[in-house]
């Protein structure tokens, strides 16, 4: 891979994982979310934390692509679930896509 493209890759990785670590952090679940929407919220989040998880792996393995679109499908579910209705995103429009 072309230096400059490699060290763009790695920034861009770098990025994600701040960006979609924060989200982590400060997503909760909706208040007074029926039983099955609180399992799908829970699912929701056990596969972006699974998909973090992912990221940290391929990273480590220095395989950057695939750190970066493990960490694009963990930031994906995130914004799902605040989309669906079932995270709270505290108003959030810089990590979390609102509208």
């Amino acid at each position: 891979m072309n230096k400059s493209l490699n060290i763009q890759l790695e920034e861009k990785v770098q990025r994600y994982f701040f960006l979609t670590g924060k989200a982590l952090q400060k997503i909760e679940f909706k208040k007074n979310l029926t039983v099955k929407e609180k399992a799908i919220a829970v699912d929701f989040l056990s596969m972006a934390k699974n998909y973090f998880s992912d990221a940290k792996h391929f990273s480590e393995k220095n395989d950057l692509l695939n750190s970066l679109a493990a960490l694009s499908y963990a930031h994906a579910w995130l914004d799902a679930g605040v989309r669906a209705g079932l995270f709270d995103a505290k108003e959030d429009d810089f990590l979390f896509t609102l509208k």
